[in-house]
């Protein structure tokens, strides 16, 4: 009865949690440059769709709203769903809940992947780019991202647990080598490259079309849905790889592929919209404070909690200083620096710095 309870409370969660991204969808879609009632952005789908006929004097509305605003908003929910995961799956890997993309140089490592794609797309060293086409940002992304993270995550785990100060130290020195990188690139680039670069490493939702949310939404659906599979497999890695391996789990097998599934999820997203950090920390960890640590609730959660949040902040971005946008980035840092301080304290107060629980 106890865990039918729990499951009925865990769905009547997620359910609220939708509820919650449904809201923040309408409202950052309605809300802007342009404003839109519900009633106007209800007639501007159905003539998209070609349920009703189109309205001559709203062309010019309807296509801010179909061709802009929509796009944005969902490739926003996609990139917070992607970034609340992908921060419950490394929290659950390195079983330290200080961990996040950007800490574990995943975002850096994706950042320097792209920007290598921008400055040396177009000459032999980057040849490739001809062949994948567009497909070239996200796979040069994903190669960086899983490289960076792989050299953390074995530096971390070296003496056979991982250790948060490793980690910091190793993050911050693979974010600092791929910091180096994209700089030096940004520094040899042309003007509208360069120009590129730097809006990446803000974080911005501006060059959102339906190609980048078609492609987001492809990646992250499958990456989630493989990633459900294993949630009793991070369960079990939460009480460290050798107990994982007693209850029947293959410890290097989940690792390997759950790093590979994280890391092409942040790259896509990454290659659309930039560097966004400490989403992925805030999410799990305020999840975790209200409900469980269960990686079968964590991880739908995460994704719904994720998107919600990354709706509203581009909102926020978008009206705060009209006419110009905040980049997303700062909004996140402002936000997640202070929570990242608060977790790290309360840690050092327990004195727990190896396995995270």
């Amino acid at each position: 009865m106890t865990r039918v309870a729990s499951r009925s409370s865990d769905a009547a969660a997620l359910l609220l949690l939708a509820l919650l991204l449904v809201v923040a969808c309408i409202a950052s879609a309605g809300i802007g440059a342009f404003t839109f009632s519900l009633g106007e952005m209800t007639r501007y789908l159905a003539e998209s769709a070609g349920w009703m006929p189109a309205t001559a004097g709203d062309a010019l509305a309807r296509n801010v709203f179909v061709e802009l605003r929509l796009p944005r908003v969902f490739l926003a929910a996609l990139a917070g769903a992607v970034l609340g995961i992908s921060g419950t799956l490394m929290q659950g890997l390195f079983r330290n809940p200080i961990v996040e993309p950007g800490l574990a140089g995943t975002s850096a490592g994706a950042a320097l992947g792209a920007a290598l794609v921008f400055v040396l797309g177009g000459t032999s060293v980057a040849g490739f780019t001809t062949m994948l086409g567009a497909f070239a940002l996200p796979v040069a992304a994903s190669i960086g991202a899983f490289v960076a993270t792989l050299i953390v995550y074995r530096v971390s785990a070296s003496f056979g647990k991982v250790n948060v100060f490793t980690l910091l130290l190793a993050g911050i020195a693979v974010n600092a080598v791929c910091s180096a990188g994209t700089g030096f690139l940004s520094y040899i680039a042309r003007d509208p490259q360069a120009r590129n670069i730097t809006f990446w490493n803000l974080g911005t939702f501006t060059t959102a079309n339906w190609r980048g949310v078609a492609i987001v939404a492809a990646t992250t659906f499958v990456c989630i849905v493989i990633a459900l599979r294993y949630a009793k497999a991070l369960n079990a890695l939460m009480l460290g790889e050798e107990e994982a391996a007693l209850l029947g789990s293959d410890p290097r097998r989940v690792i390997g592929r759950l790093l590979a599934v994280n890391t092409v999820m942040v790259a896509v997203v990454t290659s659309m919209v930039g560097v966004i950090a400490f989403v992925g920390l805030v999410v799990p960890h305020v999840l975790r404070l209200l409900r469980t640590s269960d990686h079968a609730f964590l991880l739908p959660a995460s994704a719904l909690l994720g998107a919600a949040l990354m709706v509203l902040v581009d909102l926020v971005a978008r009206v705060v200083i009209p006419p110009a946008e905040l980049p997303i980035g700062i909004i996140t840092a402002v936000i997640g620096a202070p929570v990242f301080l608060v977790i790290l304290l309360r840690q050092q107060r327990r004195g727990s710095a190896g396995f995270y629980g």
